[in-house]
């Protein structure tokens, strides 16, 4: 070959390579762009799978919290002077009631008395199992004064005794009723407020009863109509 076709023939090679080397590099690109939604893709699945833990975990810490709450000491001093007072008064109730099926005088006051042993301690129980959940320590023993209205009841017996429980009972679950009734309807915590929803029918059938105790062991009221 010539000097000329020599250059001729390295200067064709050299745009050869040159459009090889172009299209090498343009080809190139799209994969390496392609590959970004792919890693966009798995970054958003990440970053997703990453917010639903968040959100698992979040709910888990608030149940948790709620669960706490629930369990603890309820957070307002009405709940626990509920608790505490019913508790004193349930303790009453049972040992006045075991009192009047031994000292009662008529058979009603007796069967009466029974009742509220029986349902008095079943409310005292469960009473005393919810407080544990809170964190309040209830009295488990009547206290001074109580034990003053029970040395008086041991002095009566029969138809004085009657009187005076029956009368007693009409005061003690006036109080009881009005105590749940507020607790049911502006207690702060849910526990108790169901449980002096649910005690509260109970409460109202025994002042009932009291009511009817109390009619009958007054005695028939005195007439002026048979007067001459």
């Amino acid at each position: 070959m010539t000097k000329q076709q020599l250059l001729k023939t390295a200067h064709i090679w050299s745009v050869i390579i040159f459009i090889a080397s172009v299209l090498a590099l343009v080809s190139a690109v799209p994969r390496e762009s392609s590959s970004f939604p792919q890693n966009s893709n798995s970054n958003t699945s990440a970053r997703n799978q990453n917010s639903k833990s968040d959100r698992a975990a979040n709910k888990n810490s608030d149940k948790n919290n709620a669960q706490g709450e629930r369990a603890g000491a309820p957070a307002h001093s009405q709940d626990t002077s509920f608790m505490t007072d019913a508790a004193a008064a349930g303790l009453m109730e049972v040992e006045l009631g075991r009192m009047a099926t031994t000292q009662g005088g008529s058979d009603a006051v007796k069967q009466f008395g029974q009742r509220m042993v029986d349902d008095h301690s079943s409310a005292n129980t469960a009473l005393m199992q919810l407080a544990s959940t809170k964190g309040v320590t209830l009295p488990t023993a009547i206290d001074d004064k109580q034990k003053n209205d029970i040395a008086k009841f041991s002095k009566l017996t029969g138809a004085d005794f009657d009187k005076a429980y029956a009368k007693q009972m009409v005061s003690d679950h006036n109080k009881a009723v009005s105590l749940f009734e507020k607790e049911s309807t502006k207690g702060t915590d849910p526990d108790l407020k169901a449980f002096a929803t649910k005690t509260l029918p109970t409460l109202q059938e025994h002042l009932q009863m009291a009511k009817s105790l109390a009619g009958t062991s007054s005695g028939p009221k005195n007439s002026n109509s048979n007067r001459p």
